[in-house]
């Protein structure tokens, strides 16, 4: 790839459980942490948000993990249609994705991995970001985030 996805922008481990309760209860446990707050984030509607190129409506359990110079992201998805239910549903608990900070690189990285026929799982925008889960787990074994700031 001519824009390189380097280690040094490694951000996040982000992972789909059953049980956000029971997961951030066992992570905080496991390395002497307070056990994180967690949001729930409600289905609604968002021009912003896409999944497998469609708009995306779906509710979220999510919780991170400050490990230092990355995050733990624990993702309970509901029952609509969502990267993290497809993963779910196909896996059960697990690596959903790695989270990579490019910077101003991040529409030349995205182009790039579509040339070499990776899809775009999720395209999300929010105030001053944005966020890409790229469908990689049948040649890496995981999926990638792609974000142009953590």
């Amino acid at each position: 790839m001519e824009n390189k996805i380097d280690f040094k922008g490694f951000i996040q481990i982000a992972l789909v459980v059953e049980d956000i309760e029971k997961a951030a209860e066992e992570w905080s446990r496991l390395f002497g942490v307070p056990k994180p707050p967690i949001r729930i984030d409600e289905p609604k509607e968002n021009p912003n948000l896409t999944y497998r190129g469609k708009p995306a409506c779906y509710g979220l359990k999510f919780a991170v993990i400050d490990a230092g110079s990355f995050v733990i992201e624990l993702h309970e998805p509901d029952e609509h249609e969502s990267t993290f239910r497809e993963f779910l549903d196909k896996h059960g608990n697990g690596v959903h994705h790695l989270g990579f900070c490019v910077g101003d690189k991040r529409d030349a990285v995205i182009e790039e991995l579509e040339k070499d026929g990776y899809q775009m799982r999720t395209i999300g925008y929010y105030p001053g970001s944005s966020w890409t889960i790229v469908d990689s787990e049948d040649t890496l074994g995981v999926n990638l985030n792609i974000k142009p700031k953590p």
